[in-house]
């Protein structure tokens, strides 16, 4: 009888984990950052952008996805100040770049995670522009924070200005098709 009891038992344990939902855990949008680098031919420039929401979808110690939504209209230029400061970040946030006006979000959505030790390679779609497109990366995990660095190509989004791959006679004054993106969550 204690046999049937104890299989019984294990039986609804299983049962009830095949069905859990996964749990949401939502990122401090205060606390995170996100960090990018554009390069060009003489040098690069740095700054800041922020979230406007996101979490990590767990299912026990297991990430198993998750969505973030980046406010595009927050770029800020973090290695110039004054005017220069403010021509590259209006022309960041113009059509020649990420057009915010049109696309005020970006999105990333975790569509796969498999871990090995603290760190997931994750597979997700990132949307800016209004296009999407597959991306992977590795992402650290910790009990308070999780750490990325991963890099876009931004020409995959329509976004152009200033490519070598797409425009000729640029010289000095192209920019790399890549940047950037160093991602600090809190949770």
């Amino acid at each position: 009888m204690k046999t049937l009891k104890l299989t019984v038992l294990v039986a609804i344990v299983a049962l009830t984990s095949a069905f859990t939902t996964p749990v949401k855990k939502k990122i401090d949008i205060i606390k995170s950052s996100i960090e990018w680098k554009g390069k060009k031919i003489l040098g690069s420039h740095t700054g800041t952008i922020q979230l406007k929401e996101g979490y990590l979808e767990m299912e026990g110690d297991n990430l198993v996805g998750g969505m973030f939504v980046v406010d595009m209209t927050t770029i800020n230029v973090t290695d110039l100040e004054g005017e220069s400061k403010g021509k590259l970040e209006g022309h960041l946030k113009s059509a020649d770049f990420f057009g915010v006006d049109n696309f005020p979000t970006a999105t990333l959505v975790i569509k796969n995670a498999t871990k090995d030790r603290n760190t997931y390679e994750v597979i997700a779609d990132i949307t800016i522009k209004g296009q999407t497109e597959a991306i992977s990366f590795d992402l650290e995990m910790g009990e308070s924070a999780a750490q990325t660095s991963f890099k876009i190509d931004r020409t995959k989004f329509g976004v152009r200005y200033g490519s070598g791959s797409f425009a000729d006679n640029l010289g000095d004054n192209a920019i790399s098709d890549k940047f950037t993106i160093d991602v600090m969550l809190k949770f």
